[in-house]
C-alpha cells in the first residue's frame, strides 16, 4: 500500500473532543445546554442502532438528548405535531427526524416542517438553498465530514480538480455545493456519465458515493489523487464462514491503495465522521441561535 490511511475514526473523536470543549464552555459562561432532539418512527433495526449511538455520543459531549420513539403506524400529521412542538422548544437547537421514515409519511414535507436554523441534518429545502447559493446554512453531516478531511490533509482546496461519483441529495450534491464553495473545478459524475474512467482519472480529489461495491477500481485513478469513500455496502464472505457478510465502499481499496496519495478506509472512514459533525452542527445551530461566537474549524464557513 501507498496511500497514506485518512483515519476517521480519529478525527471524528477529535472532532467530538472539540464540540465537548465548547459546550462545556458555553455552559459555564453562558448558562445554556445544546439540545438535540431525535425522532425515530417505526423499528428499523439500522435506525434503531445508529439513534442508539447518537443519543450516546451527544450525552458523552455535555449535551441534553431528547428521544422521541413512535410506532410504526404512527400517522403523518402526528409526526408534524412531534415537529412542530419541538421547534417551539427552546431547550432543543438540534432537530433530526431519522430515515427513513415509514412509506405512509411524506419524507419532504416532515423535514421542510423543521425549522431551518434547527435541521441539523441540512436537508430543508431553505438549507439546500442556502448552500448551493453560497450563504450560510446548516449543512448535511456526511459531506462536512468529507470537507473537514480533506480540508485537514490538503489543508486548502483551492484550484483541485474534484470529482464526485454519485449526485445523491443526501452526499453527492451537497459535497460538490461545500467543494466548489472551496475553489475547487467539480465535476459531478454518476452511473449515465460517459467515459466514467476517464473523467475520475481527471481527478485530484475522488469522492465515491454511488452505492455500488468497489466499482472505482485503482487504474481509474490519477496516481497521487486524494480518494474519499462514502460508500457503505455489504457483500458476502465466504472466507469468514457460511452467511457471512463484510462492509466494503465504491472503491476498491486495495487497488485503489496503490495508486492514491491518500485514502478512507471502510469501515473507519467517512462513517464516524457523520455522528461527530452531527454534534458539531447542533453546537453551530445553539451558537447562531443565541448570537455566541460559532466554534472555529467545525463548520464549513
Amino acid at each position: 500500500m501507498t496511500a497514506t490511511l485518512i483515519n476517521g475514526k480519529e478525527f471524528a473523536a477529535d472532532v467530538r473532543a472539540q464540540v465537548a470543549t465548547h459546550v462545556a464552555r458555553i455552559k459555564e459562561e453562558n448558562d445554556i445546554t445544546p439540545g438535540l432532539a431525535v425522532v425515530l418512527v417505526g423499528e428499523d433495526p439500522a435506525s434503531q442502532v445508529y439513534v442508539r449511538s447518537k443519543h450516546k455520543m451527544t450525552v458523552e459531549v455535555g449535551m441534553n438528548s431528547f428521544e422521541h420513539k413512535l410506532p410504526e403506524d404512527t400517522s403523518e400529521a402526528d409526526v408534524l405535531a412531534i415537529v412542530e412542538q419541538l421547534n417551539n422548544d427552546p431547550a432543543v437547537n438540534g432537530i433530526l427526524v431519522q430515515l427513513p421514515l415509514p412509506k405512509h409519511i411524506d419524507e419532504n414535507l416532515v423535514i421542510n416542517a423543521i425549522n431551518p436554523a434547527k435541521d441539523v441534518d441540512g436537508f430543508h429545502i431553505s438549507n439546500v438553498g442556502l448552500l448551493g447559493t453560497g450563504q450560510k446554512s446548516m449543512v448535511p453531516c456526511t459531506p462536512l465530514g468529507c470537507l473537514m478531511l480533506l480540508r485537514d490533509h490538503h489543508g486548502t482546496l483551492s484550484g483541485l480538480n474534484a470529482v464526485v461519483v454519485g449526485r445523491s441529495n443526501i452526499v453527492g450534491k451537497p459535497i460538490a455545493q461545500l467543494l466548489l464553495n472551496d475553489s475547487c473545478t467539480v465535476t459531478i459524475a454518476h452511473s449515465r456519465t460517459k467515459d466514467l474512467e476517464d473523467v475520475v482519472r481527471g481527478a485530484d480529489i475522488v469522492v465515491a458515493a454511488v452505492g455500488r461495491s468497489e466499482m472505482i477500481k485503482g487504474d481509474w485513478l490519477k496516481k497521487g489523487a486524494t480518494v474519499i469513500d462514502v460508500g457503505i455496502n455489504r457483500i458476502p464472505a465466504p472466507e469468514k464462514g457460511e452467511g457471512k457478510t463484510r462492509l466494503v465502499g465504491d472503491v476498491d481499496f486495495a487497488s485503489a491503495s496503490e495508486v492514491a496519495g491518500a485514502i478512507t478506509p471502510v469501515p473507519g472512514g467517512v462513517g464516524p465522521m457523520t455522528i461527530a459533525c452531527l454534534l458539531a452542527n447542533t453546537l453551530t445551530a445553539t451558537c447562531r441561535s443565541n448570537g455566541l461566537a460559532e466554534p472555529v474549524g467545525l463548520t464549513a464557513s
